[in-house]
């Protein structure tokens, strides 16, 4: 991708510039990024306005704080993508502004666990990814799944995987270290 100046749309070299308080390289980033963060946003909220709130939320949050950006602590787009990914599971969470269903309308929406499963489904078997997750242990795996694809609590993937908590939180912890290492 290209910016405006010409230069490389590096997202790590955008942060830096808003850092700075370059507002063309906020503009640049939203335009790289922004679908993307939707997509991860609408994962776990469903409702897509929710999720474009979220992504709002998410930019002027990147606009405040640019600075506290650590490329030596990983990607400018893992850093997007947690703030989009808490702001979503902070909204999820409150629950103020979800609509509550009746039972017809929730099968609608479908089976959070499903989509975890389906995401994991869906990539080629040439993905990198897939074959790195394909590594892990299955209870490692099924909570980095339900955790990042289908948007779980640590409390509700024990309860579902009637696990303690903290065994939930080590899985997802060594996984996702198992995981840097792969795919690096």
């Amino acid at each position: 991708m290209l910016s405006e100046a010409g230069q490389d749309a590096d997202p790590g070299a955008l942060v830096a510039r808003i850092a700075d308080g370059d507002r063309s390289a906020l503009a640049a980033l939203f335009s790289a990024e922004a679908g993307r963060l939707v997509a991860v946003s609408r994962r776990i909220l469903v409702r897509r306005e929710l999720a474009e709130e979220v992504v709002q939320e998410t930019f002027v949050t990147v606009w405040e704080k640019a600075h506290l950006f650590d490329a030596a602590r990983g990607s400018a787009r893992g850093w997007l993508t947690q703030i989009a990914r808490n702001k979503a599971l902070n909204l999820l969470r409150d629950g103020a502004r979800l609509d509550f269903h009746d039972n017809e309308t929730l099968a609608e929406f479908g089976d959070r666990h499903a989509g975890a499963d389906d995401a994991f489904a869906a990539l080629p078997e040439t993905n990198a990814l897939k074959r790195c997750l394909e590594r892990l242990e299955p209870e490692k795996r099924r909570s980095i799944l339900l955790a990042y694809v289908a948007g779980f609590t640590h409390g509700e993937i024990a309860a579902q995987m009637r696990s303690p908590v903290g065994t939930v939180k080590a899985w997802i912890r060594r996984g996702v270290i198992a995981l840097q290492e792969c795919l690096s």
